[in-house]
């Protein structure tokens, strides 16, 4: 019954205000054709279907950015992997240029004539050269010379022939 009281306030909406009193829930209102009934509901249902396509539109967006998000994060990686493997091919040992090479051979050279043992420092300011020129000098000696600590004070180091 409750359906009924819903369905006829429903159909007294449509009706004017002095007709609403005179008609009872069984009589009909007004009759429609079918094509007339079909183009109510359409426009009823016209809004709706503009909600719901916006709402799809929404979610192929959100989908959109999603995948946009996805292949900027596998594009970030990619640069972050690749980046590593520059860094690694930067801190491998490398060929000593020809520079170097003279420069190793000196070192020895003058390494041998203190008798196969100096003070890297003192070996440092012989050859003038920086802290870092030389410290990426021995780097690439590794195999000809040693540096170890002086006994006297550890801080130092003396370099000895192998």
């Amino acid at each position: 019954m409750l359906r009924n009281s819903v369905a006829t306030e429903s159909i007294y909406g449509f009706a004017p205000v002095a007709q609403q009193a005179e008609v009872s829930p069984e009589e009909p209102i007004f009759v429609l054709t079918g094509s007339q009934l079909q183009d109510i509901i359409s426009r009823a249902v016209l809004p709706l279907q503009a909600e719901l396509q916006d709402l799809k539109d929404t979610i192929v967006l959100q989908g959109e950015k999603i995948t946009a998000l996805e292949a900027t994060q596998d594009l970030q990686a990619e640069n972050s992997f690749i980046q590593l493997q520059l860094i690694n091919d930067l801190r491998k040992d490398r060929e000593p240029q020809p520079l170097q090479k003279d420069r190793r051979e000196i070192l020895r050279a003058l390494i041998a004539a203190n008798g196969g043992k100096m003070l890297a420092t003192d070996a440092r300011k012989k050859m003038h050269l920086s802290r870092s020129r030389f410290s990426e000098l021995l780097a690439t000696m590794k195999d000809g010379i040693e540096a170890r600590p002086y006994h006297l004070n550890k801080s130092w180091q003396v370099l000895v022939l192998r």
